[in-house]
């Protein structure tokens, strides 16, 4: 293969590489207030209660 092509092949790897880099470290950096995740924990519970309801 031409150096031209391992150049190009090994930019496109660090460019992969990188962007998953970037996505692992922002990941945790998102947060969610208080409030909304109350309102998430009661409908999670209410959809179990139905669904324990739909199997019975």
């Amino acid at each position: 293969m031409p150096m031209i092509g391992w150049i190009i092949l090994l930019l496109a790897l660090a460019m992969i590489l990188g962007s998953l880099f970037m996505l692992r470290d922002s990941a945790n950096s998102m947060r969610i207030p208080e409030d909304k995740l109350e309102k998430i924990r009661k409908r999670k519970a209410e959809l179990d209660a139905q669904d324990d309801d739909d199997r019975v």
